[in-house]
């Protein structure tokens, strides 16, 4: 089965309530138990897919948040992609995910680059239409003078003699429980496995250099306020050339005056004058699309609601629309003319029963209009 058929924290055994450590030594023992050299399952490969996407998912503030709220197609329209892994390069992976290997050791420097969060703020008309936005943000690339290394051009970098280049150092200890294998990064490279006896001038010995960057981000119809765009790839590089990091967009939808949004659907109202309510009229509303003509019959009372199918939200990374719902609200005057007075006066004096027919149905519409 696919992972995202399936609940993350029902792929790693864990309760939805799970601290970061508890996902973290979920994801450890799973992959363990899923590599290679100790299971010879035939689904292995696809179920430790299954463990690292849950993890990469779970792992982080961001996108485990907006997991719990909108599932799994809260992090589709978020941009968010699935990593793929293969296990030829198994010490990779945990050096992405940890900056270590699956031991416990450091993968000889390249732990994964920093994300990056950015954000942005659209209108509701934009949030229904989508639109892109060119955002800045700054990122570590890099060092261009050494191309990441972190040696001064024209110098060498000495493997670490400590460790032997490889970052870590292991301790073998024999019980008669048997072998344990203690590992700890080495505390002369600090990990990197390479000693820089010449720093470059530019990073001073870090590889990596702040530059500011900008992205055209595609921001899908129908997101809301709230919810993250995910860019792969494209955060702080990693040390040693390791892989980066992500970008992380933050949307905000800017408040409409005209319009409350309610899920998929949006709210709005249409005032009338008494005169226009009793007799009939046609008005020009405002809608996330443009203007639409809005015919209302003679007798038209106040709290009604007219709907218009399909010029609502849109379905995010779905099909369809909501709908949009106008309260009617009739204007009572508030000044009158001597002249105007007198008018009402005698139109009241001519009206009837059947002048004020009641409508059975009103508290029913203004319940619904409310809801």
């Amino acid at each position: 089965m696919a992972t995202t058929e399936r609940d993350y924290y029902e792929v790693l055994g864990v309760s939805r309530d799970a601290s970061e450590g508890e996902i973290k030594k979920a994801f450890r023992r799973l992959a363990r138990e899923l590599h290679p050299d100790v299971s010879d399952a035939p689904d292995a490969e696809e179920r430790f897919r299954q463990v690292a996407e849950a993890y990469e998912v779970l792992s982080k503030a961001e996108t485990r948040d907006l997991y719990d709220r909108y599932g799994h197609a809260g992090l589709r329209s978020g941009g968010f992609r699935p990593a793929h892994f293969e296990f030829g390069n198994l010490s990779d992976v945990f050096a992405a995910f940890f900056g270590d290997d699956l031991f416990g050791g450091r993968g000889r420097g390249r732990s994964r680059g920093g994300d990056v969060v950015a954000e942005i703020e659209i209108d509701l008309v934009e949030a229904a239409n989508g639109a892109t936005r060119e955002v800045p943000f700054e990122v570590a690339v890099p060092c261009g003078r050494c191309d990441g290394a972190g040696a001064e051009p024209g110098t060498e970098v000495a493997a670490c003699a400590t460790c032997g280049g490889m970052g870590r150092l292991q301790q073998v200890s024999r019980s008669v429980f048997g072998e344990f294998v203690r590992t700890q990064a080495c505390p002369r490279c600090a990990g990197a496995g390479r000693i820089v006896r010449h720093p470059c001038d530019e990073c001073r010995g870090a590889g990596r250099v702040a530059e500011v960057r900008t992205l055209a981000v595609d921001v899908p119809p129908g997101i809301h306020d709230g919810q993250r765009i995910r860019i792969s790839g494209e955060g702080h590089v990693g040390a040693h050339g390791g892989p980066a990091g992500d970008v992380y967009v933050l949307v905000r939808v800017a408040r409409d005056p005209r319009f409350v949004r309610e899920g998929n659907d949006v709210y709005s109202t249409v005032e009338l004058t008494i005169t226009q309510a009793a007799l009939g009229t046609t008005v020009t509303v405002p809608t996330l699309y443009g203007e639409e003509e809005l015919e209302l019959p003679p007798g038209t009372q106040p709290g009604e609601v007219r709907v218009l199918p399909g010029q609502g939200m849109p379905v995010l990374q779905g099909y369809g629309r909501g709908d949009h719902k106008l309260l009617v609200n009739v204007l009572v005057p508030r000044q009158l003319s001597d002249e105007q007075r007198r008018l009402l006066r005698e139109f009241e004096a001519l009206a009837g029963d059947d002048t004020y027919r009641r409508d059975e149905g009103f508290f029913e519409k203004l319940k619904s209009a409310f809801r």
